[in-house]
């Protein structure tokens, strides 16, 4: 019996990344290829963005270096509730789509009307 990446990759369980998460991956892949001086176009293809948004990449990379392509915090204000908070809220709305007979994921069902 052979050994196959795939098979062992298939054990690991491992969470898929946020979008944010992913962002921020593509834009550390672009910073090293910039490190390696490869044309803004090919790096556009590499990480599957529009070759704009790489160039303005490269810019802030230059001036910063990949700390500058690096996510940073939300601004805005604050939320009102917390993790708790809302997990009750979502609760309270599952419960009572179930008691109302509608769909559980109320979050993407459509009234008609």
């Amino acid at each position: 019996m052979s050994f196959k990446l795939q098979d062992a990759v298939a054990d690991v369980s491992v969470l898929p990344l946020t979008r944010p998460q992913l962002a921020e991956a593509r834009r550390m892949r672009a910073a090293e290829l910039f490190e390696l001086r490869r044309p803004s176009s090919e790096v556009a293809r590499a990480v599957g963005m529009h070759p704009e948004s790489v160039r303005r990449w490269k810019r802030l990379w230059e001036q910063g270096g990949a700390e500058a392509l690096r996510r940073r915090p939300a601004t805005g204000r604050p939320p009102k509730l917390d993790d708790a908070q809302v997990e009750a809220v979502q609760a309270a709305s599952e419960h009572g789509a179930r008691v109302r007979g509608g769909p559980v994921d109320a979050g993407t069902s459509r009234c008609g009307g």
